[in-house]
């Protein structure tokens, strides 16, 4: 398959200070890459670069043939990037199903399609954001992704702080989202072996660079370099 983004050298941070350097990667249309490090190496950023959120330093993004390294990020996301922020974003004075319509683009993902990967939403779909549990904002949080259509969906730490129950709940739908939508995605985890199973590749960083790449499988089953590089 084509590569649907394509990360070129790219370097960047916040204000004057260089948080990630030099990345070079890309994934392919319909994969899935689990972006995995320590706290503090610069996960998020890399995240938010692609987003269009930090300084840039240099390099080049492009997605879908598409050179996106110059766009704002509202004509990031209009080109086809979805992202769930740590944050969530989600609008705390609007209902669910407001929130789910309010950013909507054409496509096959609809209400009706994201209710049915998420019953609980369906339930509250009359519940202002702030009436939500964490676990239910974050359900809504990638609702509202899909409601773009995106062509890749960046999904940064989705399990963070949630009860197990719903940890479990999150992970079937992104493994849904990645095994049979076949929605290209990057999903940033601690828990690595949370999301190897499901994922196609694997990138570890470490102070803003790449470290360690492999398949997401040989890395699962590489002790000594999750002991190593990830300390689990």
């Amino acid at each position: 398959m084509p590569d649907m983004l394509q990360v070129e050298g790219v370097s960047a941070g916040y204000g004057k200070a260089v948080a990630i350097r030099r990345i070079d990667f890309s994934l392919a249309e319909g994969g899935a890459l689990a972006l995995l490090g320590r706290n503090g190496v610069g996960k998020t950023t890399l995240i938010n670069t692609l987003v269009g959120v930090t300084t840039f330093k240099g390099g080049r993004i492009v997605l879908d043939g598409k050179d996106i390294t110059k766009l704002a990020p509202e004509r990031r996301a209009a080109a086809g990037i979805g992202w769930v922020p740590q944050e969530r974003n989600i609008f705390v004075s609007l209902t669910v199903e407001e929130n789910l319509t309010a950013i909507a683009r054409p496509g096959p993902w609809d209400a009706a399609r994201v209710y049915k990967m998420f019953p609980r939403l369906q339930e509250r779909r009359r519940n202002m954001g702030n009436q939500l549990s964490g676990g239910e904002q974050q359900m809504l949080a990638v609702g509202r992704a899909l409601m773009l259509n995106p062509k890749i969906i960046l999904l940064d730490e989705p399990l963070e702080g949630l009860a197990p129950v719903i940890v479990d709940e999150l992970l079937a739908a992104l493994r849904r989202i990645v095994t049979e939508e076949r929605l290209t995605a990057i999903i940033v985890e601690q828990k690595a072996r949370k999301i190897l199973p499901f994922t196609d590749r694997a990138l570890i960083l470490e102070r803003g660079t790449i470290t360690h790449q492999a398949d997401s499988a040989a890395l699962l089953a590489d002790e000594a370099v999750l002991e190593e590089r990830l300390g689990v």
